[in-house]
């Protein structure tokens, strides 16, 4: 009996064995094959995904390129502008003030003319020439500064109050050779009233709306 069970776990032992390396044999081989085949298709993955990504990176290169930005050298304005500018700024005041006295005495003269109010009329028009002829060189000397600039901060709006302020000084210039009184004939015509009167209107016209462009018009 003893002699008998110890052969029957003899042969199981055996039979055990043979399955374990017959087992074995059939795993190695598959586990080699898989491996020779998983082995070039992740190599050609790995390959695909970083010529990807090289390809994307350089195409986001291309672009975006990172270009710096020219710089604007900075133009220094003279001490000479800084003062015609404060002078210019100031003298301005006045404008408003004077238009609107020689509109009044204008009228009134027109109306029930005298001798007292044609003085204080042509003297407050000697002041508007005065303020103009200011206002005309501290202006003008300033412009041809600025222009030197070259990236300068309202620059068209600089120049249509030059250009506006310009021909309202020359009509004032013109007023005084039309006023009634004056000389009875001139080069280019007769002068008169209602002459003096329309060139006078139309020069504060003009130089309020250039007074008033720089006043509101922004820095």
């Amino acid at each position: 009996m003893l002699f008998s069970a110890a052969m029957r776990q003899t042969r199981d032992t055996r039979a055990v064995l043979v399955a374990g390396f017959a087992l074995t044999a059939l795993v190695m081989p598959a586990h080699r094959a898989a491996a020779q085949v998983d082995g070039p298709i992740h190599a050609a993955i790995a390959t695909a995904v970083n010529s990807t990504t090289l390809t994307g990176s350089n195409a986001s290169e291309r672009e975006d390129p990172q270009t710096p930005t020219p710089r604007v050298a900075a133009f220094e304005y003279s001490d000479g502008y800084k003062t015609r500018a404060k002078i210019h700024k100031y003298a301005s005041f006045a404008t408003l003030p004077l238009f609107a006295t020689e509109l009044a005495l204008g009228q009134s003269l027109y109306n029930t003319p005298t001798d007292s109010k044609k003085s204080a009329h042509i003297a407050v028009g000697t002041g508007i020439i005065g303020l103009y002829g200011v206002q005309g060189v501290t202006g003008v000397m300033n412009l041809l500064e600025a222009n030197k600039d070259p990236n300068p901060a309202g620059k068209k709006r600089r120049m249509t109050h030059a250009i506006l302020m310009l021909a309202s000084g020359a009509g004032f210039a013109i007023t005084p050779m039309v006023a009634p009184g004056h000389r009875d004939q001139l080069e280019f015509g007769s002068s008169s009233a209602s002459t003096h009167r329309a060139v006078a209107f139309t020069s504060i016209g003009v130089g309020t709306a250039g007074y008033l462009l720089m006043l509101f018009g922004g820095k």
